[in-house]
Order: C-alpha cells, then sequence, then structure tokens
C-alpha cells in the first residue's frame, strides 16, 4: 500500500550493492584502487563535511589492522567506484550498541546518503559483535566482501552472515481514533506507534496482534502491512502495520509503557504538523519525520 510521504530515512541508497562481485575476490582487488571510496566514520557515527554531506576519503585512510567491508559501486563524475567501510580493529568507546552522537547531524543527509550510512553502520556494528565464532568461541575472519564472518576453527568453519532483527510497529484504530503509547525513555509528552520484536515461531499479524495485546491489552483485528525501514540501531527492520480493534478498553502493562490512550485524527494531525514547526502538538508530541513511526501516523491521517 502506497504510503503518499517523503522518502522513508534510511532507504534509497546510490550505492549498487553489486552481490555478484562480493564472492569474488579477484573482482574485488580490482576496485581496491586509488579511485575507490572509504566512508569515514567516528565510531559508529557519520562524518560529515561543512556542506552536510558524507565525508568520504580514499583506502589509504584505513588503519592498517582494520577490515574492509565492501559496500558496493557508486558512480561518480571520473565512473564507477569502489566503495568501503572500515571495522576498526577494537571495538570504540560506547560499544556497538551505542546510539548516534549527533541525531540532527544524522538527519540532515541527502537520503541516499543517509541510506548509505545506514547500510554502513549496521554492518560495521554487526562485525564488531561477531568477531568471534557462536558456534565454538574461535575467532572469525571477514569473507564475502564483509558480508560473511567464517570461523578460523578448522574443525568448525562455521559461516555467519549479517543479522536483521524484525520489529513489528503497528497504529491501532477503533471508532476513529488511534492507540498510541509513550515509554519511560521518550521526551516528555511523546507518543508513538506501539511495537515489538517478532519471536520465533510467529508471522507479522501475530506479532502485532501479540504486542498490542501485551502493551495495551487491546485485541486487534485485520492487520494490514504498509511500509517498511530500515533501521541501524544496531540492525532492525521495522515493519510498518495498521490494524482494528472493536473493544477501546485499555489494560496497560505498566512496566513496559508510561501511558497508552486514544487519540482522534484532529489530534493526529496536529502533532504532525507541529514537528514540523519544531514543536510540540496540543495533545502531544508526534515522532520524529525519520521514524516510521511518523510515515504511520501520516498514512492515517491522510487516508481519513
Amino acid at each position: 500500500m502506497d504510503v503518499a510521504v517523503a522518502p522513508i530515512a534510511f532507504s534509497g541508497s546510490h550505492i549498487d550493492r553489486a552481490d555478484h562481485i562480493r564472492n569474488d575476490p579477484a573482482a574485488l582487488d580490482a576496485l581496491r584502487t586509488a579511485q575507490a571510496r572509504l566512508l569515514r566514520m567516528d565510531g559508529l557515527d557519520p562524518v560529515l563535511t561543512d556542506d552536510s554531506a558524507l565525508a568520504w576519503g580514499s583506502l589509504a585512510d584505513a588503519s592498517a589492522d582494520s577490515e574492509l567491508v565492501f559496500l558496493g559501486i557508486a558512480q561518480g563524475v571520473d565512473g564507477e567506484h569502489g566503495c568501503f567501510a572500515e571495522v576498526p580493529a577494537t571495538t570504540p568507546s560506547g560499544g556497538p550498541h551505542a546510539g548516534p552522537a549527533s541525531w540532527n547531524a544524522m538527519v540532515v543527509l541527502e537520503s541516499g546518503e543517509l541510506a548509505a550510512y545506514g547500510t554502513a553502520r549496521a554492518l560495521v556494528g554487526w562485525h564488531m559483535r561477531h568477531r568471534f565464532c557462536a558456534v565454538c568461541g574461535s575467532p572469525t575472519a571477514l569473507a564475502k566482501g564483509g558480508w560473511q564472518r567464517t570461523c578460523s576453527n578448522a574443525a568448525c568453519k562455521s559461516e555467519h552472515f549479517p543479522r536483521v532483527d524484525p520489529v513489528t510497529i503497528m497504529t491501532v484504530e477503533c471508532e476513529g481514533k488511534l492507540l498510541l503509547g509513550r515509554q519511560p525513555r521518550f521526551a516528555p509528552g511523546q507518543y508513538s506507534a506501539l511495537a515489538g520484536f517478532v519471536e520465533p515461531g510467529e508471522t507479522i499479524e501475530e506479532a502485532v496482534k501479540r504486542e498490542t495485546f501485551e502493551e495495551a491489552g487491546v485485541r486487534a483485528r485485520d492487520v494490514e502491512y504498509v511500509i517498511s525501514q530500515p533501521w541501524p540501531f544496531p540492525s532492525s527492520l521495522m515493519i510498518g502495520c495498521h490494524a482494528y480493534a472493536d473493544d477501546p478498553a485499555i489494560v496497560m502493562d505498566e512496566t513496559e509503557m508510561d501511558d497508552v490512550r486514544w487519540f482522534t485524527r484532529e489530534e493526529v494531525t496536529d502533532a504532525l504538523a507541529a514537528v514540523a514547526r519544531g514543536e510540540q502538538g496540543k495533545a502531544f508530541g508526534a515522532p520524529p519525520k525519520a521514524a516510521v513511526a511518523h510515515a504511520l501516523l501520516r498514512w492515517w491521517a491522510d487516508r481519513g
């Protein structure tokens, strides 16, 4: 189902992932030239130019003991060139799970560059967390241009691949109102769509219904997919859905939520408009534009 909003953040990278090259050592070596570009990062945060663009260097800027991850091929003014990111030999302070040091600096990036950074962040963070084999504990080594790690133990040789954790994030509608909640970590007055990880042996629809009931005590039905978003903090895929409920009664999970309530379409529309002004709406503060929850609220507000 189409969503009439701006391109979703962290999607639409201009870099061709060039999957066919990853398992071709000779082709990868041929891309490691003086024209190759290295994405400059401060730990897991992006380094920006004075023009608020991603800062790129050459492979000569990489540390001698780091690993290089192949992001893909980009088209430049001087033709095609390989794009790489650096996995530092030691984990930066804050660890691979740390959030962005400057979220405001990140979201000024053009959408294609933000997507390229999101891919690099998720991939580099995964490498930091998988330096050792989950099967036997031996060190692992980068393979397939950085899209795999292989156990160094000859008796094991387990192959490990970048993980993506599916998360359902959902708006639920009842009697013309929308169910939103706030967690303790939210800014004062801010509300968002309910969300939760998809568990093993569970469909997306089942996860939406379970999480809605667990967090709000509301029975959801007729789940429909709306939109998705890669979210590299550290490696989630946000699966945006919409559902309906017949009974508005709320029984909130007080261990997870500060508040859960229903909002009218007018209140949601007002909160969304306030985001553009850097303000909080009269009834609540809506999620920022970069979040898929903002797109879900916009989709619901516009369809009415």
